[in-house]
């Protein structure tokens, strides 16, 4: 079968470089020990901060066999005067191959539109990095499939089919999200239909058949199971989990 990824999203964690490659070195440890069991490559995406440090720490381990570094953002320019913001070229020359984009902190706590995604989207495909394109509701209320196909109408504006082939999809439904208030569980069945209506909309549209999905909503050990069981969700985006070494090492141990 495919392999599928996992990609560790850290968000503002951890505090040192120290602890980040305690993270790695803990899960090293746990590759070398299944061998060739391994079914599934490993993304991760550190603060920008850590980027250097972590791309170094994969290259000289047993995690440099199907593991990658990928960047949280992008800057929607490649250079010039854009305060705090870290370009596609820039991320290249760190070793960078995966771009985050349009993750749900992104869109509702600093209020990035989707005409910003778009562009943003545009940047990491122009740097020839994959861009891991976040699309989900913010509720599951009888409006949630209308809500999906604008978010997708607008986020893949003006991009060929061969551009949007490019993208790994991450569905990441906001309320089903740990750290928002009044967040509910998500089941495989709701994102198995979520998935089929994103699909169905891009071939529509665009023409587009053949896209990697993964899911993205407070995935854990506990769950990951009833998602990576699929064969319509090739892998998961996984958030504060990944971030705490024991637990996404159970995380890992639920897929070999």
């Amino acid at each position: 079968m495919d392999k599928k990824l996992i990609v560790a999203n850290w968000k503002m964690l951890p505090n040192t470089l120290a602890e980040a490659q305690e993270i790695l070195e803990l899960v090293n440890d746990y590759l070398e020990s299944i061998g060739e069991k391994k079914e599934f490559s490993l993304v991760f995406c550190p603060p920008f901060v850590f980027l250097e440090g972590v791309g170094r720490i994969l290259k000289n381990s047993h995690l440099a066999h199907g593991s990658f570094l990928g960047a949280q953002d992008i800057a929607i320019d490649d250079g010039g005067a854009l305060t705090g913001e870290v370009s596609g070229p820039m991320l290249r020359k760190l070793g960078v191959e995966y771009v985050i984009i349009g993750h749900s902190e992104r869109r509702w706590k600093l209020a990035e539109s989707d005409e910003m995604i778009n562009k943003k989207l545009k940047s990491a495909l122009r740097n020839e990095l994959i861009p891991i394109v976040c699309i989900g509701e913010k509720s599951r209320d009888s409006s949630f499939k209308e809500f999906l196909e604008q978010q997708i109408e607008t986020t893949f504006k003006d991009l060929s089919s061969d551009e949007i082939g490019k993208c790994i999809i991450a569905y990441e439904p906001v309320w089903a999200i740990s750290t928002n208030p009044g967040a509910k569980p998500d089941t495989s069945a709701n994102a198995l239909e979520s998935i089929s209506i994103i699909r169905e909309h891009l071939n529509l549209k665009f023409k587009i058949k053949n896209l990697k999905f993964l899911y993205g909503g407070s995935v854990n050990s506990q769950n990951i199971s009833d998602f990576i069981k699929e064969k319509e969700i090739n892998g998961v985006l996984v958030g504060g989990a990944s971030v705490n070494k024991e637990e996404f090492v159970r995380v890992l141990r639920h897929i070999t």
